[in-house]
Formats: structure tokens, C-alpha cells, sequence
């Protein structure tokens, strides 16, 4: 089956340039794994079935009649036309009668189920059935990297599973959790938007801020979709479970834990904080982090999903305030020790203000480590090339600068390295990010290798 799959792509890309598009979506309904054919040829056998049992019914007089018409039928055009005209002119009309029905019937159903046009039912199909053959992947993280790695991760599958913290406490997502009581949803509302098919517009009207408004100015629209739907069906949980059917999305979004979790730290000077969002303002070097309540309970729908993983990924994202937070979970950083699947981390392009001054990739491995208090990944992705001058003197005005490669430390460490140019960079503004497409692609190579 696989070379014959290996085989038919072949000579579609072959016979792309010299036949016309029509055609080229027509033989798409051929290629295997759709569940379309076999059910055409059920359906089909169903009416011979039910011709055969009408026939037997009526003691097969019809069967006689109809066998006696056609004979001489075909005797009298055989007669008039010569066989070796009338076999393939006959044949090659019921060839264009089944093209042609085909056609308009899957033209009709395509009309209802998409009626935008924008493309075909079979391209569609095909998509659909490979994104859910992909692997169930697991990525644990929230803020911005999070939701930039799962827009390149959707391409490859839509067995995806993102576990996101709860502990935000600033902004649109911390009024809300001190004004009504809900979990703080920005993270939540970044990574649906990430994985809706609509992201584009989806990202624009979840982001969207209101300006005026006695207590809206500064609430995104997205925070304010989730809290109202948490209190319609109760719990963040259902909410994010309704919002996911409504938006269309490929995969599933999920917070670490139910309990009002709030992250606190102390600072190599001694000063004790308390709040995500003070964290990182207090301009200190963190040396033990924590949370209250300690030891929240995971949700069990987060663990079910680490112990059903094929693969399961660590960050991108703040260190402290996006990726610990999860791994303050004592059940979710132990279901990943226990998991049999590949993991790996994929390590941030710059330090953090705050968080990480000074931090190499070994050090960002030891606090992960020293947190979850056991050795959670096997890998650690690290960016290869160095950013432009015009990007780094932009961050050393925010006293942030890359991450510095320790290769010893890491192999000492006992984690493999894969060295790639997974960074996109603003020309205009300086600014860096991971770049989906290639962090995805790198990421699914990697796991192919292993799994190999």
C-alpha cells in the first residue's frame, strides 16, 4: 500500500503540468485512504442487490425479458455498426456518463458543504484524513511562543494537545481573575486563535482591544468570548471545550490545572514576590520559584493526554512565568518522566529581562530540571545562527541578549542537541521571533528521525 501510494503521487506530480486541472481532481478521488470509493461501490452493489432480489421476487421473468431484449438489441446495432466502432464508442460514452456524474455530484455536495468555493472537496478530504492520521502531539509552554509553534505544528497534525498556565495575573487576563474569579484566559485565547482554520481573522477579532467603555478599555475581545462562555457552561474547562467546537479548531487546548494558581519567588537578594506579573518586574535573579496552593491538582484530561502522546514538546516561552508554571503541577511533570514518547525542549533565541539575565542554554535545562526535580526532556532545540546588529543592539537596550550555547554543559547534562535556523527577524523593527513553519518542520523531522 505504501508504494502504491508513493507510486500515485509520483505520477500525479508527472501528469500535473500535462493535464487540465479538471481532470487532475478527478483522478484525486482514486488516491487511497479518502473512505470515499469503497463506499461508492457498496452503494453501488446495494442496487444490483436489490435489482437481483425484485427479479427473484417476480420468479425472474423480468431477468428473461430483459436478457432476450438486449440480445437482440445488440445483434441489430452489431448488424447495422460494426463491432469493433460500436464496442469502444459504447464503452468510452460510459466512461464520460460516470466522469460526468461524478462531477456534478460531488459539485453538488461540494456547493453545500463549501460554499465559499475556495477550493475542492476532495483536496479538502485529503487534508483532513492526512492531519488526523498525524502523530498526537503534546506541547506544554503559553505566552507568544506557544501559540507561534502550534500555527507551524497544525500543518502536520491535528492531533495536537496544548497545556497552557494558568498563573497570569497582569493585564486584560489578571482583571478579570480579580474582578469575576475566572482562570486567567489569555494564553487559552491566543493558542485557539492558533489553531482555528480562520486564524487570520480569528487572531484579529480575539485580539481585538476595546479603547472606550466604562471597564472595557484594555480587555481584549478574546478574554471577554471566554470569560462569558465560562459562565454559561460553568467551568473554564466546558468553556474551552464549547469555544474549540464553535472555532473550528485542530486539536484541543488545555489548562495544567483547575486551582487559582498564583506564582510566587525569591530573588538571590532575598526579597520574596508574589504574582506572575511583579516577577518579572522586581529586576532580580530568581533563585527558587514556587506556587500557592503548592502541588495544585492536574486536570486529568492534561495527564490522559501526556500518557497517550507520541510526542511531546517543551516551550518556546518565558521561562519562569510561562513554561515552570506548568511543571509546578507535580502530576504533569511526572506523567512527562514517565513518558516513553520523544521530548524535547525547544529553548528561547534571547534572555529575559527579569527571568533568565545572563542564562545559557544549560541553565535554562538545570531550572526546568531543579523545578520538576527529575529529568523531563531528552533533546534541546537551539537556535543556530546569531541575530543581526541592528536586533541586538534594539535588545541590549532592554538588557536582553542571545542565549548563549554551552554545548559542553548540555552534553554533560545528558541531552542530545539539534542545532537549526528556526528565527525570523523584523528588518524593520528588529524584533525576533521563532518562525512556525520552520520550527514545526524542524521539530516533525527530528521526531521522524527518532522514531525511525
Amino acid at each position: 500500500m505504501g508504494l502504491f501510494k508513493q507510486a500515485f503521487r509520483v505520477l500525479q506530480q508527472e501528469s500535473r503540468h500535462r493535464t487540465p486541472p479538471r481532470v487532475n481532481q478527478w483522478f484525486k478521488w482514486l488516491a487511497p485512504g479518502l473512505l470515499v470509493k469503497r463506499w461508492l461501490l457498496i452503494s453501488a452493489a446495494g442496487v444490483l442487490f436489490v435489482a437481483l432480489g425484485l427479479a427473484i421476487w417476480s420468479n425472474l421473468t423480468p431477468i428473461y425479458y430483459i436478457s432476450e431484449f438486449t440480445r437482440d438489441f445488440l445483434r441489430e446495432v452489431t448488424r447495422l455498426i460494426p463491432s469493433y466502432i460500436s464496442g469502444p464508442l459504447v464503452l468510452l460514452s460510459g466512461i464520460l456518463l460516470i466522469l460526468w456524474g461524478q462531477s456534478r455530484s460531488f459539485g453538488a455536495i461540494t456547493e453545500v458543504l463549501m460554499p465559499e468555493g475556495n477550493s475542492e472537496l476532495v483536496d479538502v478530504l485529503m487534508t483532513h484524513r492526512r492531519l488526523h492520521r498525524g502523530p498526537k502531539i503534546v506541547v506544554l509552554g503559553g505566552g507568544t511562543g506557544l501559540s507561534t509553534l502550534l500555527r507551524g505544528l497544525k500543518l502536520y497534525s491535528a492531533n495536537i494537545t496544548a497545556i497552557v498556565t494558568v498563573a497570569d495575573d497582569g493585564g486584560s487576563s489578571g482583571r478579570l481573575r480579580r474582578e469575576i474569579g475566572v482562570l486567567p484566559p489569555g494564553d487559552i485565547r491566543n493558542c485557539l486563535a492558533a489553531l482555528a482554520d480562520e486564524e487570520k481573522l480569528l487572531t484579529e477579532l480575539f485580539q481585538y482591544r476595546f479603547r472606550a467603555g466604562d471597564g472595557l478599555a484594555g480587555h481584549s475581545f478574546g478574554n471577554l468570548f471566554l470569560t462569558v462562555m465560562s459562565e454559561v457552561t460553568g467551568d473554564i474547562e466546558r468553556a474551552i471545550t464549547a469555544s474549540s467546537k464553535v472555532l473550528a479548531i485542530r486539536g484541543q487546548v488545555l489548562p495544567s490545572t483547575l486551582s487559582d494558581m498564583r506564582l510566587w519567588a525569591e530573588l538571590t537578594d532575598g526579597r520574596y514576590i508574589e504574582g506572575e506579573s511583579n516577577i518579572t518586574e522586581a529586576g532580580g535573579k530568581i533563585a527558587r520559584i514556587g506556587c500557592l496552593p503548592a502541588n495544585p491538582p492536574a486536570l486529568p484530561k492534561a495527564l490522559q493526554a501526556i500518557q497517550e502522546a507520541d510526542y511531546l514538546i517543551i516551550g518556546p516561552g518565558s521561562l519562569y512565568t510561562s513554561i515552570i508554571p506548568n511543571l509546578l503541577v507535580p502530576e504533569i511533570a511526572d506523567a512527562i518522566a514517565r513518558s516513553q514518547a520523544p521530548r524535547i525542549y525547544v529553548c528561547n533565541i534571547m534572555t529575559q529581562p527579569g527571568e533568565t539575565d545572563g542564562y545559557t542554554v544549560a541553565d535554562h535545562i538545570r531550572s526546568i530540571d531543579r523545578v520538576a526535580g527529575q529529568k523531563l526532556f531528552d533533546a534541546v532545540l537551539v537556535q543556530k545562527t546569531s541575530p543581526s546588529a541592528q536586533s541586538l543592539i534594539r535588545y541590549a537596550q532592554e538588557q536582553s541578549h542571545p542565549v548563549f550555547f554551552d554545548r559542553e554543559d548540555v552534553m554533560r547534562l545528558g541531552r542530545r542537541t539539534i542545532v537549526a535556523n528556526v528565527m525570523d527577524e523584523d528588518t524593520a523593527t528588529g524584533l525576533l521571533r521563532h518562525n512556525s513553519a520552520r520550527l514545526a518542520r524542524v521539530l516533525l523531522r527530528w521526531y521522524s528521525r527518532v522514531r525511525s
